[in-house]
């Protein structure tokens, strides 16, 4: 025996088994039946004993380390810190927990528990996969160095605990240490994964004060926290002062720009980095295949696929699963399922994601075929019981109507998510069937899978759209008290959308104020919701307020919020508005341009609307669909026939867009205001497609301005055939008929009632509702003398036609104003500062030609604007003319 061996004890042994707590914080061996062994009794480590131990790390087996551990106890003989971090890293390589806590349960045994030990420990329990201990541990411990630092930020970051990771990183430095170049690269994606780019630009001002700059580890991490923030100008500068470059930096500056939605940016820098001798790994060859697709380019991203193969990297599962998506995205199914039978010739086997992305595309284009196809591949490869491919079958046949179908997937589901049962609730609601929804909802609550604040929002919505407000308001009001769930700012959405969608905007706007009262924080989807409910000349102050709050939440930055103010702003008078927007924004897209280039059109600004198309293909933007139709409204406007001709033209042979009914119905406008009504009528009979009624009404309209009776009735019977229900169409063909000598033949048409007119005009922050006066109506004499005194100043008319003296509503005469007249006294009659008013009304009929004159009058006598937005169209009176040029 080793002279060093001291017997503490001739008595008998006593029992040794351990006892510990495992998840509890106390940690420490304690043999039973007696007390725990003062560290200052034990003996020197033995060597022999010490070199088994350190034999057992390598060759193992591990069990036996426990046995010769407790013998030492008895004996009073200490282990060496070396050994015992040795036995801990046999743990982390052959993953045994169960080991290492038996090991730290005899921590006493260890002749000095030093900061590297406990280090080790803490390493030990991160590594396998227990970082609430190993926190645990790092957080009892006397003193730490850098060592434990990265210790305990590698398990939290293994964890994919990033916040965590970002709070020790600050917690290490006020503790006196800063990171090292092992350390920046894990903080730093803790940083990009939870967005908190100040504390990575910190990390970079660190790197540069510890002379990090040559570490391409360190480097690679700024660049791409910089690229995955969006700030690609400091990307650029920073990958531009790089000394030293690898695959890693190019794979990062690439897919900044990539996710940036700058594809030629990003294809330029894989060019140079061919041209560096660099060869492109897959990962980059996917990024860039991925975004094209993303971008609806997948010709391109089938080219660059091409390009792959040809350097002799074969597409993987994920090149693959792009290019199916991103075609069938692109509505281009057949060429997607040519994917799909590629990757199975390749010898691709598709995953769940892959068949899921197919079948969720085939449930965007509602095409139920291509989702049978679909899920027989999945039922044969065996994918249909996992739950991405289950939950896309359920939203795929409940978007087509098949809602059995979706039930039988979802009863036969092994497993449910919350997606599961949201979604097959959400099929039921968009059907109809509200009770059945509320059944799975019930269902769903007995369940182990508790409805979350999507779930209450689905019901809400459900609820609404389909006419049960009261029931919408009342889970609206249980989601924090039954659900215990707070309302999140979809929750108000929904209830918005739901009122505006049956017609109810003063609704929706009541429920947006409370919201704002509430102090829920509006999102873009709010904004455009409420923006809709604005769009008109009597809602311009509330346009304002939406306006400011977008502005206060920095939601102007998203492209939708200023393209629907653009909009909103034109059709509420406010054209200059519209133009500001526009102009101050950072990118704009085609839909910017289309929105005010039609608000032009809307108020008659053909020559400003021709030069920012102009402007447009300058910046070398193509118009699109929607631009066309602008176009041609806008050379109607000012009277430039051939040209309109030539856009038209345009669309199919030059642009290879098919022309819709939008361009169908401006070429009638653009014919039918220059008096070509043979020739409008000739372009109608040969259209490829069946009118709608936009182009029959464009049609009438040119026959009542040019007094062509026969062609008036011939578009009135198209457009009543087309809305039957439509009581003005049937007012307007019965007046034809008379005014043709027809009379026999208007018994056909039945008599409807006549239709009554009706303004409403904003002052002094109320909205005021008019309605055309008749005799036996009260009205103010004050008013109706107003009235009256205007219609004396105004110099008398001759009208050559009779057509025109018939309108929709019944002629002016005695006993009858209209109610577009009243409103302009209502406004002009007690102000004193006539310049600069502006006025702005909406009718909820056509204005007949004497309310037209009586407004062109009074803009040029009162020195003040007028708009009229009537069912036919947008009147901008100044200076005695109007934005129509008299063509409505």
């Amino acid at each position: 025996m080793e002279k060093n061996l001291i017997i503490l004890s001739k008595s008998k042994p006593p029992s040794l088994t351990p006892s510990y707590s495992v998840n509890g914080s106390q940690l420490e061996f304690h043999p039973k039946n007696i007390k725990p062994i003062s560290r200052v009794s034990f003996a020197k480590y033995s060597k022999p004993i010490d070199a088994r131990l350190d034999k057992l790390c390598v060759e193992g087996p591990l069990n036996e380390v426990v046995k010769i551990l407790d013998s030492l106890a008895q004996q009073g003989v200490a282990v060496r810190p070396k050994t015992y971090v040795n036995l801990l890293q046999s743990c982390i390589d052959q993953e045994s927990i169960g080991m290492g806590r038996e090991l730290h349960a005899r921590i006493g045994l260890v002749e000095e528990v030093n900061t590297f030990v406990e280090t080790k420990l803490v390493s030990m329990y991160a590594k396998c996969g227990y970082l609430e201990e190993a926190r645990k541990v790092f957080d009892k411990m006397r003193e730490r160095n850098l060592y434990a630092w990265s210790a305990i930020i590698g398990a939290c970051s293994r964890g994919r605990s990033w916040k965590e990771v970002i709070k020790l990183f600050y917690r290490m430095m006020e503790d006196g240490f800063l990171p090292d170049q092992l350390l920046i690269p894990k903080i730093m994606q803790a940083c990009v994964k939870c967005g908190d780019f100040e504390t990575g630009r910190l990390l970079h001002s660190l790197a540069i004060r510890c002379g990090m700059g040559n570490s391409v580890r360190v480097n690679n991490s700024i660049l791409t926290m910089y690229a995955k923030s969006g700030d690609m100008n400091s990307a650029k500068k920073f990958f531009t002062n790089m000394d030293e470059k690898d695959m890693v930096t190019w794979n990062a500056i690439i897919s900044g720009y990539c996710q940036k939605g700058e594809i030629e940016r990003a294809c330029a820098y894989f060019d140079a980095m061919l041209e560096e001798q660099i060869k492109p790994g897959l990962v980059i060859w996917n990024v860039l295949i991925s975004s094209y697709n993303e971008l609806g380019r997948c010709d391109s991203a089938m080219e660059l696929m091409r390009e792959m193969e040809s350097f002799g990297i074969t597409p993987d599962v994920y090149t693959w699963t792009s290019m199916i998506s991103g075609f069938a995205q692109n509505n281009r199914l057949n060429e997607a399922f040519e994917f799909l039978n590629r990757m199975f010739l390749a010898g691709i086997e598709p995953t769940d994601i892959t068949i899921a992305s197919a079948i969720s595309a085939c449930a965007t284009l509602k095409s139920l075929n291509m989702g049978l196809e679909v899920h027989s591949v999945a039922v044969k490869m065996s994918l249909v019981d996992y739950l991405p491919v289950a939950n896309s079958l359920i939203d795929m046949y409940s978007k087509c109507g098949n809602l059995e179908a979706a039930q039988r997937v979802f009863d036969m589901m092994l497993e449910r998510d919350v997606y599961s049962w949201n979604t097959i609730i959400g099929g039921y609601y968009q059907a109809g069937y509200c009770s059945k929804a509320h059944e799975l909802f019930e269902r769903m609550q007995e369940s182990d899978v508790s409805p979350n604040v999507v779930t209450w929002n689905i019901m809400i919505t459900g609820y609404i759209q389909n006419g049960d407000e009261d029931r919408a308001l009342d889970l609206f009001q249980r989601i924090e008290k039954d659900g215990n769930i707070k309302r999140n700012t979809a929750s108000w959405n929904s209830l918005i959308s739901g009122y505006l969608q049956s017609g109810q905007k003063d609704k929706a706007l009541w429920i947006f104020r409370q919201m704002q009262i509430a102090h829920v924080t509006p999102n873009s989807v709010t904004i455009l919701s409420v923006l809709h409910a604005c769009a008109n000349l009597v809602a311009g102050k509330k346009v304002k307020e939406i306006h400011c709050c977008a502005l206060r939440r920095n939601l102007m930055s998203e492209i939708s919020v200023s393209n629907s103010l653009i909009a909103t702003y034109a059709k509420s008078g406010y054209i200059k508005y519209s133009r500001t927007i526009f102009e101050g924004m950072a990118s704009k897209d085609i839909i910017s341009w289309n929105s005010l280039i039609a608000g032009y059109v809307l108020h008659g600004q053909s020559e400003s609307a021709l030069q920012l198309v102009h402007r447009m293909r300058e910046e070398g933007l193509q118009p699109s669909r929607g631009t066309f139709a602008s176009i041609i409204l806008a050379y109607s406007l000012a009277g430039m026939v051939d040209e309109g001709k030539s856009a038209f033209a345009s669309i199919t042979e030059e642009y290879q867009i098919k022309p819709g009914q939008e361009h169908y119905a401006a070429v009638v406008h653009l014919l039918g205001r220059s008096g070509k009504l043979a020739e409008a009528m000739d372009f109608i009979r040969n259209m490829p497609i069946e009118p709608n009624s936009s182009v029959w009404a464009a049609m009438l309209t040119a026959c009542r301005i040019h007094k062509n009776f026969g062609l008036a009735i011939l578009a009135g019977e198209h457009l009543l055939t087309l809305e039957p229900g439509n009581n003005i169409i049937r007012h307007l063909l019965l007046q034809a008929y008379s005014l043709r000598g027809k009379n026999w033949e208007a018994p056909k048409v039945t008599q409807s009632e006549k239709p009554v007119g009706k303004c409403w005009i904003e002052t002094r922050n109320m909205v005021h509702t008019f309605v055309t006066r008749y005799g036996s109506e009260p009205i103010s004499e004050k008013l109706h003398s107003w009235v009256e005194r205007v219609a004396l100043k105004m110099k008398p008319v001759s009208e050559n036609g009779v057509w025109i003296e018939e309108e929709e509503e019944e002629k002016e005469g005695i006993g009858v104003v209209h109610s577009e007249k009243l409103a302009f006294a209502i406004s002009l009659m007690d102000s004193h500062h006539h310049a600069n008013k502006v006025i702005r009304i909406v009718k909820n009929l056509r204005m007949c030609r004497d309310c037209h004159r009586t407004a062109k009058y009074l803009s040029q006598a009162y020195g003040c604007e007028i708009y009229v937005d009537d069912s036919s169209c947008f009147h901008h009176f100044k200076g005695g003319l109007c934005s129509c040029k008299d063509y409505w």
